[in-house]
């Protein structure tokens, strides 16, 4: 499925553009601040930023005085294919999500489900202001399922990373199917800088520690691994030292929440270089723990930020640096009061999110030339304009403003790779009808499925009185009683 041209009018393609006269955050390593700045894009790149720059002859111009213009931010875990099923589980704890798509319904999903659930995802992101998404496409129980996933991203004009996964199965069985093996290496030697790739798959813990054969398979492959670490009943300590003792703890990893773990895999963590890929809203909401910014800031790990699902949440990274900030500060605040103290000055400030949110998406990416708004640089590129909006002006702290004051609704322009594909706050070539009939064929299948009791009783859980899962990955039997034990241990970190 293509996408028709629609939507709003654009520069035209192939001329240079200049925003003018912005505050450019440019987030490099000085995280310079141009009161009065200008972004000069030429082609895919970044060629020059500065007051009042020279511009080539035809380059057209953009007014980005009163707004911000900052890189495109970059959301390092979601589960695209949810987003067929937008804010289903509102009121899911993480057992009843487990349980909906582990145990019960995740099978359900055809091919075009996980299309539609990733193009519509896909939209959401530009429109939003994110330019780079990891497609943490767990749920490809079928090549079949990968391809349509695929298909569907590369209809959008964005930027994305396939990370591949079945919570279907092992990650030792379908890591080992010579077909999802064809795909993940046609995806590493395309070295196409619009689609990466990656593998998704979780480590229980089991001392037999059958996981390897998979981390195997992406140390052959020379692929980047992203798991879900730190999960309260899922994942804990045991298999970061699984990991870190067979050597499988790279640079390149990506520990997803990575909440719930002790100070000893926080060492092992920064010690081998790899990253964490923090969901705020998910940890306070869903239940994995919480938020590790104290041990992030105290051990010098990079961060970036997520949005996680749909199912729950939107793709607005502004949610997400809005909730890392605030979590943190909850957190710092009720540890001084628990000891009768006060703090008097903050250990978390809005740069730091921001920064989070676009060069620390793109360093745990591996994408040097992302994150940043500097000349050589790829060009992508972000506008907050509104002036319609009361909550524009004034802009005193335009870090400040990012985070608590901004919101999708002021993503005025979004240029990915030097392509314009949001102006004036409205998406350019992009018409969501035949997105929203997708979307529809996909609900009313899953509704015809379930069955109308079965989908109200999943839309609207009973009060609680279910025991939580010993082990939510039901492809192996392993159970362990420190998944739910050490409780107090693991949440304050000790």
């Amino acid at each position: 499925m293509s996408l028709p041209d629609a939507g709003a009018a654009a520069p035209q393609p192939g001329r240079p553009l200049v925003f003018r006269s912005g505050t450019v955050l440019t987030m490099d390593d000085a995280s310079t601040v141009l009161t009065d700045g200008d972004v000069l894009v030429v082609d895919d790149r970044i060629a020059a930023v500065g007051p009042r720059l020279d511009v080539p002859e035809g380059t057209q111009e953009i007014d980005a005085s009163g707004g911000i213009v900052m890189p495109g931010m970059i959301d390092t875990h979601r589960h695209m294919w949810q987003t067929a099923m937008r804010g289903y589980g509102a009121d899911w704890t993480l057992t009843q999500y487990f349980v909906w798509n582990y145990l019960e319904h995740g099978r359900k999903f055809r091919p075009q489900d996980i299309a539609a659930g990733n193009r519509l995802s896909a939209i959401e992101s530009l429109d939003a202001g994110v330019t780079t998404t990891v497609d943490w496409s767990h749920n490809l129980h079928t090549v079949e399922h990968a391809e349509a996933a695929l298909d569907a991203l590369r209809s959008v004009p964005g930027r994305f990373v396939l990370a591949y996964g079945n919570i279907q199965a092992g990650p030792w069985e379908w890591s080992a199917d010579p077909a999802v093996r064809a795909i993940l290496e046609r995806l590493r030697d395309a070295r196409d800088d619009m689609m990466g790739v990656q593998m998704a798959f979780d480590v229980t813990g089991d001392p037999a520690f059958p996981e390897k054969a998979a981390f195997e398979v992406a140390r052959d492959l020379g692929l980047p691994v992203t798991t879900h670490a730190g999960v309260w009943g899922a994942t804990n300590d045991d298999g970061i030292k699984l990991m870190h003792e067979h050597g499988f703890m790279q640079p390149d990893t990506i520990y997803v929440h990575a909440s719930t773990l002790t100070r000893d895999s926080y060492q092992r963590i920064a010690a081998t270089g790899g990253s964490i890929s923090v969901s705020t809203e998910s940890e306070c909401s869903a239940g994995q723990g919480h938020a590790p910014t104290e041990q992030v800031l105290q051990y010098g790990i990079p961060m970036s930020l997520s949005m996680d699902t749909s199912v729950w949440w939107s793709a607005d990274v502004f949610s997400a640096m809005r909730a890392t900030l605030n979590a943190d500060r909850m957190a710092e605040h009720m540890d001084a009061h628990l000891k009768g103290e006060t703090i008097t000055h903050l250990r978390l400030r809005a740069q730091k999110v921001v920064e989070w949110a676009t060069r620390g998406g793109a360093r745990a990416l591996g994408r040097d030339d992302l994150g940043s708004l500097e000349a050589g640089k790829k060009a992508d590129v972000v506008l907050i304009k509104n002036d319609a909006s009361p909550v524009m002006f004034p802009m005193l702290n335009p870090y400040g403003h990012v985070v608590f004051q901004a919101q999708r609704g002021d993503v005025h322009t979004v240029v990915v790779d030097g392509r314009v594909v949001k102006s004036e706050g409205r998406l350019v070539g992009t018409d969501l009808a035949p997105v929203r009939r997708e979307i529809e064929d996909t609900v009313g299948y899953l509704r015809s499925e379930l069955g109308e009791e079965a989908w109200a009783q999943g839309m609207f859980p009973d009060l609680p009185t279910t025991e939580v899962l010993d082990n939510p990955y039901q492809y192996t039997d392993y159970k362990s009683e420190a998944t739910h034990a050490g409780g107090e241990e693991r949440v304050l970190g000790r």
